[in-house]
C-alpha cells in the first residue's frame, strides 16, 4: 500500500528499528520539482542500509543459477539502466529474450512493471527475472541458501532488516529499495524548468511541436508539459501493427496479463527521459533510431481494432511531420538526457575497483 505523505513512513521506520533491535536510517530523497508527489511504500520504507544491500544484490550474479548474470547485466547505468544498444537481452545459456529491456529510473511512481504490467510492485518485479528460465533461471531456495552461507551478506541483511531469517521477500525488498533511489531529474530539460538554463531555438520549437495537438500530438502519452515524468504510466496500442481482429495480435501485450481482448496489442508507455540513450525502441526494439520512431509516428501508423483513441491521426497514417519538424523534435528529446544520472557513483557497481 502506498501513501503520499512521509510522516507514517518515519513512524514505521522507527517502530521497525525498535522491533528488530537495530538502528536504520531513512534514505534522504532529493527535493524534486515539477514531478507528481512521490508515492512511498509503507511496507518497505527506504533506508540507507536497505539501499546499500539492494545495490550490492543488484550488481551481484549470486541470484543467477550459473552465477554469471546480475540485474545489472541487462540494466547498464551508462544506458540509463537499459540494455542498449541490444535489441534483446541475453539470459541463461545466452537465450535471447523476446522483448526489449526497459530502462530503470523514476520507478517509485510506477504502479506496474514490464511492458505488459505483469508485476504490480517493485518488490514483485524482482521475482520475475530471477526465476524465469530464459533469464536467471534460479530457484529461490538455492539463492537464499547461497546468501545465508555468505559471511558478507548476512551482516548486511541484519543491518537492513534486523536479526532473523533471510528469505526471498527480504531480497526483493532490498533491491526494490535501491531501485526506488534511481531518480533521473538533472537533465537540461530539468534545468530549463527550474530557470537555470534555456533551450536553443530548435529545442524550444521541438518542445512546442511535441505538445501541439495539430503537430507532434505526443502529449497524450508522453508528459513533458504537465509534469516531468515523461509518461502517463498507462498502456497503449500505438498502431505498430495491423490487426484484423482482437485475437490476431502477434504479441498480445497487456491483454495476455489482463485476459481482456481490448487490451491486446497494448504496451506500457515508456518515459521519454533519457530516450537518446535507450535505443532501440518499442517493445520489440524494431526502431534503431529516434528518426525511425518519428518516421513511424509521421507516416507509418497502422489503424487496428485496438488502437488508442488518442492516436488522432491514425486514419491518415500519422501526423505528417516535415523533415525539419522531426529534426527539431529530436533536438528537444536530446535535452532529456540526464548525464548526472548515468554517471552518479551512488548508483554504480560497488564491486568495481578503480
Amino acid at each position: 500500500m502506498f501513501r503520499f505523505i512521509l510522516i507514517p513512513i518515519v513512524v514505521l521506520a522507527l517502530l521497525l528499528s525498535f522491533k528488530n533491535g537495530n538502528k536504520v536510517k531513512l534514505y534522504a530523497f532529493p527535493k524534486l520539482h515539477f514531478f507528481p508527489p512521490m508515492p512511498v511504500s509503507d511496507s518497505n520504507p527506504v533506508t540507507l542500509e536497505g539501499v546499500d544491500l539492494g545495490r550490492h544484490l543488484f550488481y551481484d550474479p549470486i541470484l543467477s543459477i550459473d552465477s554469471n548474470l546480475s540485474c545489472a547485466g541487462c540494466h547498464k547505468q551508462e544506458a540509463a539502466f537499459s540494455d542498449a544498444p541490444n535489441r534483446f537481452s541475453k539470459g541463461f545459456n545466452n537465450a535471447h529474450l523476446n522483448r526489449n529491456t526497459l530502462p530503470l529510473f523514476n520507478l517509485a511512481w510506477y504502479t506496474s512493471f514490464f511492458w505488459d504490467g505483469k508485476a504490480i510492485s517493485l518488490e514483485e518485479q524482482v521475482f520475475h527475472p530471477v526465476r524465469e528460465h530464459d533469464e536467471m533461471n534460479m530457484k529461490w531456495s538455492i539463492a537464499i541458501n547461497r546468501i545465508n552461507r555468505s559471511k558478507y551478506y548476512v551482516p548486511k541483511f541484519e543491518a537492513a532488516f534486523g536479526a532473523g531469517a533471510i528469505d526471498s521477500m527480504l531480497v526483493a525488498k532490498a533491491i526494490a529499495q535501491f531501485e526506488r533511489t534511481l531518480l533521473s531529474y538533472r537533465s537540461k530539460y530539468d534545468r530549463v524548468l527550474s530557470g537555470e538554463g534555456i533551450f536553443t531555438k530548435d529545442e524550444t520549437d521541438g518542445f512546442v511541436l511535441m505538445n501541439d495537438m495539430t503537430k507532434g500530438d505526443c502529449l497524450h502519452c508522453h508528459t513533458t508539459d504537465a509534469d516531468a515524468l515523461g509518461t502517463t504510466l498507462k498502456f497503449s496500442n500505438n498502431g505498430l501493427d495491423t490487426a484484423s481482429g482482437y485475437m490476431s495480435y502477434k504479441d498480445k501485450g497487456r491483454g495476455f496479463i489482463s485476459g481482456k481482448i481490448y487490451d491486446n496489442g497494448k504496451f506500457k508507455i515508456p518515459s521519454l527521459r533519457n530516450v537518446a540513450l535507450t535505443a532501440p525502441y518499442m517493445h520489440d526494439g524494431r526502431f534503431k533510431t529516434l528518426k525511425e520512431v518519428l518516421d513511424f509516428y509521421s507516416e507509418g501508423v497502422k489503424p487496428n481494432i485496438n488502437i488508442d483513441s488518442k492516436m488522432e491521426y491514425a486514419h491518415q497514417g500519422g501526423v505528417h511531420l516535415s523533415s525539419d519538424e522531426k529534426r527539431k523534435i529530436i533536438a528537444f528529446l536530446m535535452t532529456l538526457t540526464d548525464s548526472a544520472f548515468i554517471s552518479d557513483p551512488t548508483f554504480s557497481n560497488p564491486y568495481k575497483r578503480k
